[in-house]
């Protein structure tokens, strides 16, 4: 394997304005389908650090653009602007929406899940575009950042529009990887299982059919399921997350029909067929059942309405892979040695890669345990790191 020129710069991204922007982004609450402030905040971000082309689109992702030469490759960063609520303010140490730093530590809600990756990656390839005007100097190919949202409940929808438009080589997914060069995710399924039955009132159930009853032999198959395996990517893991059982409140009224709604964490080659089959093996071979993958529709901020079935493939590159092999050698330029390894959780990455097929990988600041939790953080020595590696892997691969 090659090494990237031992004497690359490291990216000179100011830390003061890194910190600022990303203490900005956390301080503007941004749940999915209100991520308005947060993408006007990074559009006047990107406009003010010269930025060829910026455009937030219908779904109110927010995408930047450094215009190349022309004949090299192309390169999007994208990261997630939306974040899981804060359900419990009391318990947290630090203001949830304060971007408080206390010992080389800021805390908030969407530190690490994902806004200070978002602001790394707006100064670093912001720092691009200076250079092009400052020296009239370009890299040969397109660079652009994407503020994504809606992805913590719809992974990959928004960036699915976003590339309706931005055609890259590679995609760089800038979840928290602790600087590690992730090359796969597990993927994540919605499934829906319906039991049907006959309501009665509950003084004379036996004229009924309880469809409660008729989802308790289901949910017992359910807890000896075998679940999938692979080698990189681990167990499809299978959880019953909710169930509900209609009319509801059921006041003296026997349930005609009940709902279980299961998590299941897919692997590479799963498609829908296989996994709705994969559930119906269970059922009993009497009683009136469905197994769908959930669908939704949510609006945006703007207006516009995404949708689509809540199915989000796995993905996974080879660790020789060309576009691996690149990022590497961009990282190890600047003395960075990441190990390879692959995301637990999913990503927007199952469009990009799952679904369009376009090179992925994943690369960004903290860890993925710290995403969603109390007194969510990120260390600024990482949060530094990921803006200088953004900086290395876009001006390698775009210079090439």
């Amino acid at each position: 394997m090659t090494t990237y020129n031992e004497t690359n710069d490291v990216a000179k991204v100011n830390r003061e304005e890194l910190i600022a922007l990303t203490q900005r982004l956390i301080q503007a609450k941004s749940l999915s389908g209100e991520e308005q402030e947060a993408a006007l905040i990074i559009k006047q971000q990107m406009l003010e650090l010269g930025y060829d082309d910026v455009w937030i689109d219908a779904y109110g992702s927010v995408i930047g653009k450094v215009q190349g030469s022309g004949g090299g490759a192309s390169v999007l960063f994208d990261g997630h602007i939306d974040t899981v609520p804060v359900n419990s303010p009391e318990k947290w140490t630090h203001d949830p929406f304060g971007g408080e730093i206390v010992d080389g530590v800021m805390y908030g809600r969407g530190t690490s899940d994902m806004k200070a990756s978002v602001a790394a990656a707006v100064l670093a390839v912001g720092e691009i575009a200076r250079e092009a005007r400052r020296t009239g100097v370009r890299p040969k190919g397109d660079l652009y950042v994407s503020g994504t949202v809606f992805e913590e409940v719809f992974e990959g929808v928004a960036l699915c529009k976003v590339l309706e438009t931005v055609k890259p080589d590679l995609v760089v997914i800038m979840e928290a990887t602790g600087l590690k060069l992730n090359v796969g995710q597990r993927g994540r399924a919605e499934v829906s299982i319906v039991a049907h039955g006959r309501s009665a009132h509950s003084s004379n159930p036996d004229v009924g059919i309880n469809a409660v009853y008729a989802m308790t032999p289901v949910i017992t198959a359910l807890t000896s399921m075998k679940p999938t395996e692979h080698a990189a990517l681990g167990k499809g893991i299978s959880v019953v997350t909710d169930i509900i059982s209609s009319p509801y409140p059921g006041a003296s009224v026997v349930p005609d029909r009940c709902e279980i709604t299961i998590d299941r964490r897919l692997l590479v080659g799963e498609n829908s067929a296989f996994v709705t089959d994969q559930y119906k093996r269970l059922l009993p071979e009497e009683g009136s059942y469905e197994v769908t993958i959930a669908k939704a529709e949510l609006e945006c901020y703007t207006g516009a309405v995404l949708g689509g079935e809540r199915f989000f493939p796995a993905w996974l590159a080879s660790e020789d892979d060309a576009w691996v092999d690149r990022a590497l050698q961009a990282l190890r330029g600047i003395g960075q040695d990441p190990a390879i390894g692959v995301y637990s959780f999913c990503t927007n990455g199952s469009f990009s890669a799952g679904t369009a097929g376009i090179p992925t990988i994943g690369y960004g600041p903290s860890y993925e345990h710290v995403a969603h939790i109390v007194d969510e953080y990120i260390e600024l020595e990482q949060l530094e790191k990921a803006a200088e590696g953004y900086y290395a892997i876009a001006s390698y691969i775009a210079g090439q």
